[in-house]
């Protein structure tokens, strides 16, 4: 059975692209897939059993941009010269086989991609959301068959070797598109024959050329709402965005119901935002304040507590003296028992009368007669 190299052409899932981290380094991952179980191309059937055997081989081999070449012929990725042509440090990973057809992750390292032109435009063409290709390059044994209308060929014995990012290549479809050097076993180079073909997906092709077209179109659309908008916005914190102009062809698009309708939405719940951020404030600063507030509040219930021990000892003191009687005491302010505690000598008691001198020292200013 001839040996035959081919590559594979298939649309490259770029809805599905995500970012990650690996190793603090940032890479892109892009989902694709490849040969469906029993896909007949060029005349060759696939068999399921073929590539279940083989599909796993797909793992952690290069994702070269194209398929390498030297001197016009197609060559191995994983050939040193191959990784020099085409390699923008993207290789395949997470290889599996679901509901019939192979599935695998790209990985690109940006850092590296962003070390070449080539790789610059592949990361640009996934931010953009453009449509990206991606080609198996598989060998293969070709069984010839007689007895089949459809296919002249089955594939045996099938070696994966790389699966290449494609940009600007339609893929061809035809058997006689160039010729491809092999290193054999013992490091020679043979050539053989390379077929191209692609797996026909005209559903994913219109299925991403209509999307492409709905996001344009909305695009488009939501850019004049927006800027009407923006003016009622502006208008009303009474900002004046550009001078008033003389060509209202522009302001005078007519609008439809649903447009307006959203607009209004849009503009409502703007101004109902704005009318809750003073109470949003309010809300964020007692929440903010609640510890010292609760702090203050034990603190002045404390000193309160204190205060009141303070002013009853003093009332017990001040009535015992009989500098006040005890309603009088108690209705007295604290600083002002204070005041008065301090002039009351302990173990006399004081005259209710400031003007009383009681008992004192002087002699009267009268004597009485004296008895016979």
């Amino acid at each position: 059975m001839p040996q035959v190299r081919v590559n594979v052409r298939t649309l490259a899932n770029t809805k599905a692209v995500r970012k990650e981290k690996r190793n603090g380094r940032d890479v892109v991952i892009v989902p694709s897939a490849t040969l469906p179980d029993d896909i007949i191309m060029n005349g060759i059937k696939y068999p399921a059993t073929e590539i279940s055997k083989s599909f796993a081989g797909l793992n952690r081999t290069p994702a070269p941009l194209g398929h390498p070449m030297i001197n016009g012929k197609f060559v191995s990725a994983r050939d040193p010269e191959g990784l020099n042509i085409g390699y923008i440090g993207a290789w395949n990973e997470n290889v599996r086989r679901e509901n019939g057809r192979v599935f695998l992750d790209k990985v690109i390292d940006v850092e590296v991609a962003n070390r070449s032109q080539g790789g610059k435009d592949v990361l640009a063409a996934i931010e953009k959301g453009e449509p990206v290709h991606t080609s198996t390059g598989l060998l293969a044994n070709l069984e010839a068959v007689t007895n089949a209308a459809d296919h002249k060929h089955i594939a045996r014995n099938i070696e994966f070797d790389h699966d290449a990012i494609l940009l600007g290549e339609v893929g061809a479809a035809t058997p006689d598109q160039g010729v491809g050097m092999l290193v054999n076993a013992n490091g020679e180079q043979e050539e053989i024959e390379v077929i191209n073909s692609a797996v026909q997906e005209a559903e994913r092709d219109i299925d991403w050329a209509m999307d492409s077209l709905a996001r344009a179109l909305e695009k488009r659309q939501r850019a004049g709402i927006l800027d009407k908008l923006k003016a009622v916005i502006l208008e009303g914190l009474g900002i004046s965005e550009r001078s008033p102009s003389t060509n209202r062809k522009e302001d005078d698009m007519p609008v439809s119901d649903e447009q307006f309708k959203s607009l209004s939405d849009e503009v409502k719940t703007l101004s109902e935002g704005m009318g809750k951020i003073g109470e949003t404030i309010a809300n964020a600063v007692t929440t903010a304040l609640k510890p010292v507030l609760d702090q203050q509040a034990e603190m002045v219930a404390n000193q309160k507590a204190k205060d009141d021990a303070e002013h009853a000892d003093l009332v017990t003191k001040i009535v015992k003296a009989n500098v006040l009687d005890e309603e009088t005491a108690k209705a007295t302010p604290l600083n002002t028992l204070r005041a008065l505690a301090k002039s009351v000598e302990p173990g006399k008691a004081a005259p209710l009368n400031p003007a009383f001198k009681g008992n004192t020292s002087e002699k009267p200013a009268y004597k009485l007669p004296k008895g016979d």
